[in-house]
């Protein structure tokens, strides 16, 4: 599974306790992240991350990139909903993208954690189909 990391600077800490309290569940995957939260999370952990440019620079657009070609499985997004962001326009393009391809995302721990166990559980399995018969492709 193509899993991404992105958090808003006053979720950095809680998106680094979240991933290290799921390492266990992440090390089998295929990670991603924008630049400052995969840096940290790898500092705190034992996981390797893709990192793209921070979110404010084209990180998110970079992982919407993936996500628009329907190679992202899952999004773990912990934003600041109390902080205006100056890339908001990035941010509402990258939920819309996720919408249409149908890519679940978290936007908090709490949906986090349900997501995290439903792949811990094997319920994405169903991703593993749509990588395999693509639209469009016979």
């Amino acid at each position: 599974m193509n899993i991404a990391f992105i958090a808003h600077d006053r979720k950095k800490d809680e998106m680094v306790n979240f991933v290290t309290a799921y390492e266990h569940v992440f090390e089998g995957h295929t990670l991603y992240s924008t630049g400052t939260t995969g840096t940290r999370i790898m500092e705190q952990t034992k996981l390797s991350i893709h990192r793209f440019m921070s979110g404010p620079l084209g990180g998110d657009q970079q992982i919407g990139a993936l996500v628009a070609q329907n190679e992202m499985d899952l999004i773990i997004f912990l934003r600041d909903p109390l902080m205006a962001q100056p890339h908001e326009p990035d941010i509402i393009a990258l939920l819309r993208l996720c919408d249409v391809q149908g890519i679940p995302v978290a936007t908090n721990v709490a949906t986090g954690e349900l997501l995290v166990r439903a792949l811990q559980r094997g319920d994405f399995a169903w991703r593993e189909l749509v990588h395999k018969y693509k639209p469009g492709e016979n």
